[in-house]
């Protein structure tokens, strides 16, 4: 286990705990014996971990002098408002709790990212130098992959494959590509410097997903989601600018403002009929089409 997933372990099980004390953390450490061997947490290991937790994740793990020496996070919010650490220490401690019950294996499912970590790996590691890569890229409808430079500027998971957003050097012009079809990506001895006003999350921020299309201006969007399905979108919003207008008992509107791109309207068509676009009229007529065309496969049945 490397140390990353110890400190992870040991923020995650504050978190759920909320405060807890030095000799209950150590319990739960030592009976997680793929962890720790069965070997409980010495005080000064503990203190260590603190400590690079602090400098590391700029987590604050303070102790609760009265009622008995509890430890507990002092700063949450930088945890939940920061989607990124966030989502980083999730998926740590998931991969712990399943770590903890490799027994189950056969009863744990997940689904594979086909993305080629090997090249996020080497995109990460070039963007912390803003170094321009080389990458050879095959898209689906071509036969042979085509090698080209370019800027790497951020990566986005959706829709679990991973994507890079990119200056094109030779078009001059932001792309975005897709790692799952990315043959090889090599590291250059150019640097570029990245704009000192981009901004990775505002750059898709009326986007649903990875496609950014200038000609698709963002605008209100209002769906309506019936009884079976409102639920989901409560839980689970399709963008972060959706809110709820009423819930009506039977469904519920919504309403988001984001551009209705194809990857919209994908994701609209992925629910069927429980869900209708109240306006604008343009989508509707849109996604009028989409389902003529869809009943026109299915005529002569």
């Amino acid at each position: 286990m490397n140390q990353l997933q110890k400190y992870t372990w040991l923020i995650d099980t504050i978190r759920r705990a909320g405060k807890i004390t030095h000799k209950d953390l150590s319990d739960k450490w030592e009976r997680n014996k793929n962890l720790s061997d069965c070997r409980p947490l010495p005080r000064a290991t503990f203190n260590r971990w603190r400590d690079a937790i602090s400098q590391q994740f700029s987590i604050d793990i303070e102790c609760q002098k009265t009622g008995g020496y509890l430890y507990y996070i002092a700063n949450p919010e930088d945890i939940d408002d920061d989607k990124l650490k966030k989502w980083m220490l999730d998926s740590f401690a998931v991969g712990n709790i399943i770590g903890e019950n490799l027994s189950l294996k056969g009863r744990i499912l997940v689904d594979e990212i086909p993305s080629g970590r090997d090249h996020l790996t080497t995109l990460l590691e070039a963007m912390k130098e803003n170094r321009v890569v080389n990458i050879t890229y095959r898209p689906f409808k071509r036969s042979h992959g085509y090698t080209f430079p370019i800027e790497p500027y951020c990566v986005k998971l959706f829709e679990n494959r991973w994507y890079v957003l990119a200056h094109n050097v030779g078009y001059d012009d932001m792309r975005i590509y897709g790692l799952d079809r990315v043959e090889s990506v090599e590291v250059t001895g150019d640097t570029f410097k990245l704009p000192k006003d981009f901004d990775a999350a505002g750059y898709f921020s009326t986007t649903f997903g990875i496609v950014v299309d200038n000609q698709v201006r963002p605008e209100r969007i209002v769906i309506r989601a019936n009884e079976d399905h409102k639920h989901y979108l409560k839980s689970l919003p399709l963008h972060h600018s959706q809110r709820l207008i009423e819930d009506c008992g039977d469904y519920a509107d919504f309403e988001l403002y984001v551009a209705p791109t194809y990857d919209f309207v994908m994701k609209l068509l992925h629910v069927g009929a429980m869900v209708e676009v109240i306006s604008p009229v343009t989508l509707r007529r849109t996604m009028k089409g989409w389902i003529s065309d869809m009943s026109e496969l299915y005529k002569n049945d």
